[in-house]
């Protein structure tokens, strides 16, 4: 008996010591993969997705508890510019959007909605999401990046800390803390217009979102002892296009709803001061209230919700207060990001409670709430601050305004971009005697144009095996247009995809065939071999046949250009969209439709499929435009193409009584369900 007691502590004494072992080896949290991705943002989903479908062991390392970044965290009323740009998985996500809300694609939607389709990427894919992982440290052999250090945010003891090794590495965090750890030339701020040759870079003191004259800042009216208002800085204004550190402002996109079921009062918030908001007092004193769009831009969201943002000259941007944010330590930002957060719940609460707002003003913001189905492990307040900017690298290339502009032009696009060159404010200040906000740009006038896939990575010398699609090489207006949650998702994808070919082909990043990058994002966009749908434009000519006087327009339409007639059929006009198939099947059919003055109320259509010819008649009133685009695709319904150039659709202005458009048409394959 004793024997066998013996013999059972002995095991035990073995037993507890492998369990020990394999303790303290978990306790290492030593991680290896082929693709490291630092940032659940949009992009960080998309990259991962990407590489993971291309075959790759893939670890996202997320510093919060949720994916998604901006897109999940109330920023609903996406920033298109224009949705020609939009190509691959951003598609596909937007298209996914569509699905929930029964719609062909959809760019306004909940924050709910979203992230539950991020966490979809993930569930499909199958790679590992670390969640609540913020990155302390980088290891380098050289100009290589080896393993990054990463501490949970809950528990940042050394004990709790990982380290994961990969063969490359992207950053899509929105400040760039990978790249900068890393050793990766970066800038903060503004260059001065000189710097590259720019017209609307560093200082500028414009119109937009701006107090009006007269707007006193001292806290007793004509009083500079008394001291400044809350919110007014003591900077003297400088030369315009002169460079500094100063970030643009940045705010929190708000959902709030006004279905009284599912809505919880805005009351009064923690560290709530009155004095805040001062300034506003006396902006509604020079302008007085009309609305609660007034002041904010009270964007509508599906189910009674919103995406408020900022307008005017005293809103939601928390100006001048975040100039620190993109190079201070965790704990100094949590304190930037509780300060904007106090601010704007203060402020909510303020316009809904203080007497001096006129009792309409109130009554109406009383009516909205704070969702009770978003952000629900967050006190229903959304968990990402809107950071518009923060580092920037300094990469192979710098895109500049000239770029944006087509004055240069990249010839290795790996995404494109169409926005404009758009800057909130990055100061308020006195000029004259009068508060006045300093910053803003806003300057568009410009067509799609490509984003470099050097402006994805750094110099070689600096780092051979990381992208930066995110914080990537801009100056600060070019950023300005860039810095769209879409973009970001296609860079994404295209850095994912580089990635792969740098580990398959043990190269550097820099000396990527970016050619076959092109063309894998062409023939693949989707990452899952399927076959890609196929888009004629207008500008197409080798598949496009016009016939009849057509003037060209430059905006507003899908891609540069789209056509437009305005004869009123006294002269015969068509324009025919050729594909060319690479499979037979069967094709979901779509033309675009921008919204146009003195449209026709009909559009005759006819859809070719090799066969027969089926006319379609389009009504002007079922072209439903929703956000911030000028048109909306509209199903020509679905038809079995065979491979070749056979099928066409033509837009003619037979019977037109108004404008007719042609501009692009898009064959989508159909999947057949599985039996």
């Amino acid at each position: 008996m004793k024997k066998h007691q013996r013999t059972i502590a002995m095991l035990l004494i073995a037993l507890s010591f492998f369990i020990a072992a394999d303790v303290q080896a978990q306790n290492e949290h030593k991680i290896e993969v082929d693709i490291c991705i630092y940032g659940g943002t949009s992009a960080g989903v998309i990259a991962a997705y990407t590489a993971k479908k291309m075959g790759k062991t893939v670890v996202l390392v997320e510093p919060g508890k949720h994916l998604g970044g901006m897109t999940s965290g109330g920023l609903g009323y996406t920033d298109i510019g224009n949705k020609y740009v939009v190509t691959g998985l951003a598609r596909d996500f937007y298209r996914r959007i569509g699905d929930h809300y029964k719609k062909f694609e959809q760019w306004v939607f909940e924050p709910k909605v979203a992230e539950g389709i991020f966490n979809d990427y993930v569930k499909r894919a199958g790679f590992s999401v670390m969640y609540n992982n913020r990155i302390v440290k980088v290891n380098k052999a050289g100009n290589k990046l080896q393993e990054i250090v990463v501490e949970n945010t809950t528990q940042p003891a050394a004990a709790n800390h990982s380290s994961i090794r990969a063969k490359v590495f992207i950053d899509c965090t929105y400040e760039g803390d990978l790249m900068a750890m890393s050793g990766v030339a970066y800038s903060v701020g503004r260059e001065a217009n000189s710097e590259y040759n720019e017209t609307i870079n560093g200082v500028e003191l414009m119109e937009g979102h701006q107090f009006p004259g007269g707007i006193d800042p001292y806290v007793v009216p004509g009083q500079p002892q008394s001291g400044y208002l809350w919110g007014v800085g003591g900077e003297l204004l400088q030369a315009t296009g002169a460079g500094d550190k100063k970030v643009q402002a940045y705010n929190f996109r708000i959902t709030l709803t006004n279905v009284p079921e599912n809505r919880i009062a805005i009351t009064r918030p923690e560290n709530y001061d009155p004095k805040k908001y001062e300034l506003l007092i006396r902006l509604k004193e020079k302008k007085p209230w009309k609305a609660l769009s007034d002041v904010f831009i009270w964007s509508i969201m599906p189910n009674g919700k919103t995406d408020i943002n900022n307008k005017g000259g005293f809103s939601t941007d928390m100006i001048g207060m975040n100039w620190e944010y993109p190079d201070a330590d965790y704990n100094e930002r949590a304190v930037i990001w509780k300060a904007h957060e106090d601010y704007t719940k203060g402020l909510l609460y303020f316009v809904g409670n203080d007497p001096r707002i006129p009792s309409n003003i109130r009554e109406e913001m009383q009516k909205w709430g704070y969702p009770k189905d978003e952000f629900t492990d967050s006190h229903n307040w959304t968990p990402q601050l809107y950071i518009r900017e923060a580092r920037r690298m300094i990469g192979e290339l710098v895109m500049t305004q000239h770029y944006c502009q087509g004055k240069e032009v990249a010839t290795d696009g790996v995404g494109m971009a169409a926005y404009t060159m758009d800057s909130h404010n990055c100061d308020r200040l006195v000029v004259n005697g009068q508060v006045k906000n300093e910053g803003n740009v806003e300057v568009g006038g410009f067509g799609p144009y490509p984003i470099s896939y050097r402006a994805i990575i750094p110099k070689e010398k600096e780092a051979n095996n990381l992208f930066v699609p995110v914080c990537l090489s801009a100056t600060h207006i070019a950023y300005g247009s860039i810095r769209m949650e879409p973009v970001f998702m296609v860079l994404a994808q295209s850095a994912a995809v580089a990635a792969c070919q740098a580990i398959d082909k043990k190269i550097s990043v820099q000396r990527v065939n970016v050619a076959a990058v092109q063309n894998l994002l062409k023939t693949d966009p989707l990452a899952d071999r399927s076959i890609p749908e196929l888009l004629v434009d207008n500008g197409d000519s080798a598949n496009v046949q016009v016939t009849g006087n057509w003037k060209m327009e430059k905006s507003g339409g899908y891609g540069p250009s789209f056509l437009l007639d305005t004869s009123k059929a006294s002269s015969a006009a068509s324009v025919r969209f050729i594909p060319a198939v690479i499979k037979d099947g069967t094709y979901h059919v779509y033309s675009y439709f921008p919204k146009v003055k003195n449209a026709a109320v009909k559009t005759t259509i006819t859809v070719y499929d090799g066969r027969k010819t089926t006319e379609k008649i389009i009504n002007q009133s079922d072209v439903q435009v929703q956000g911030q685009t000028s048109g909306e695709w509209v199903s020509l319904g679905e038809y079995d193409l065979a491979s070749g150039n056979k099928a066409y659709v033509q837009v003619s202005n037979q019977n037109a009584d108004g404008a007719i458009i042609a501009d692009a048409v898009l064959f989508i394959p159909v999947k057949k369900a599985s039996l």
